[in-house]
This record gives C-alpha cells, structure tokens and sequence, in this order.
C-alpha cells in the first residue's frame, strides 16, 4: 500500500489560485485614489504573503494611503471576492494535484492571510471535501511568517505538522511553514525563493506529481530551480 503525506496544507493567493495580479492591482489603485499616487509592481510584491492588516499598516505609511486599516482591508477584499466569483483563476497544475491528493485520500488545509470570505469563494470549485480544515487570516492573532497557522492546520486535522507537506509561493509563506516543522515545497512565482537545506523548490505545480510529495514528506529535496535539475 503507498504511503503519502498525513496531510498537504495549502497557501492560497499564488499558490492554488492565480490572485497576486488582483491584489496587486486593488493596492495600486487605493493609492492612486486615497494616496501619495503611484505605488510600484515591486513595492507590492514586498507584500506578497503578509497579513491583511499588516499589508494595510504599510500602505498607510509608505502609500500614503487616507484610510483606516479596516477600510484599506475591506476595500482590497471585495476587489477580490469580485475576481474570484467571475472565475476561480486556478493555477496550472493546481486543480489537477488536488484532484489526485482528494482521489489518494490524503486530507487538505487551507492556510491563508486572506480572510474566510475569500478562502470560500475558492473553496466552491475545489474537490468536494477535501479541505478538512481552513485557517485563514481573520481566525487568527499570529499570521505568517509565525509558525502558528500551520501548526494550527495540522491540530485541526488531527495530524503532526512534522508529517505534512506545506505549499507556498511567498518568503512570509514559506517562514511560517517551515518554523512549524512541516515539510515545504516553495513555488517561484512573483517572488523568488532562494535556495535553502531542506526546502524543495519548483516553478509550477505542473512539474509536482503524487510521488513527489511523498518524497518531500519523507524529508528529500526536489529542485527544479537548480539548473543541474
């Protein structure tokens, strides 16, 4: 019989679904309208992973931004809960690994900054019942980069973190996997993930195969940045 992972536990925002250009493009324009004017692709990008609030902290001080943190919040969420009702914008190879993880019974965690409203949006087009816990940004004191939302996705579904596979996409993301124990597969996407003992790497969960996640729990390292991979 093969063995997998006790558990995969998901990022969101970049990793499963393709929602960065969004939240990019909401924060852009808050500063445009309530703003010093411009806020840069790579000022937002310095975000990427972050807790809301600590996002909208940053945009009141280096945006300028003339809103309160809840309205800066409430503002980028709706941009995105609208994104995310005209179309869950999967990214390549997601939908497909979750599929196989829901047909290999291998139980799912969704461990987000974004807020619950969000985190069900996704939730709606994803594998029936495969996410047996949700931990997402509004449930929570300590967000990423704390190890305290994996560790608390792992509690939820009755497993040790140490046995999981954590799947994230930004360097806040990957510091709070990584401190909680699990196993972390980084995807380079907007932001790039450097090379670190113990941390396997790819570009797109294309590449990710069932067996690969087995490996990675059982602490081998898959490099598909590496150029000699």
């Amino acid at each position: 019989m093969t063995s997998y992972p006790a558990a995969v536990l998901w990022d969101m925002d970049g990793t499963l679904v393709d929602t960065e250009p969004v939240w990019i493009a909401s924060e852009q324009q808050l500063v445009r309208d309530y703003g010093r004017g411009h806020w840069s692709t790579e000022e937002a990008e310095a975000m990427v992973g972050q807790a809301l609030t600590k996002s909208a902290q940053v945009l009141q001080e280096q945006g300028g931004v003339r809103l309160s943190i809840q309205e800066i919040v409430d503002h980028l969420i709706a941009r995105v809960q609208a994104a995310l009702r005209e179309q869950t914008p999967w990214q390549p190879g997601a939908y497909e690994l979750l599929e196989q993880l829901a047909q290999a019974q291998v139980p799912c965690a969704l461990v987000t900054m974004s807020y619950r409203t969000l985190a069900d949006e996704m939730l709606l087009n994803a594998p029936s019942g495969l996410f047996k816990a949700v931990v997402t940004g509004d449930q929570v004191e300590r967000g990423k980069p704390d190890p305290f939302p994996y560790q608390f996705a792992a509690k939820q579904l009755g497993v040790e973190v140490e046995k999981c596979v954590a799947i994230e996409d930004s360097l806040p993301g990957v510091a709070s996997a990584e401190a909680s124990g699990a196993r972390v597969l980084a995807i380079q996407h907007l932001v790039e993930i450097p090379e670190n003992s113990g941390r396997s790497r790819t570009d797109s969960l294309e590449k990710i195969t069932m067996a690969d996640l087995l490996k990675i729990s059982e602490g081998n390292v898959i490099d598909h940045l590496k150029s000699d991979q």
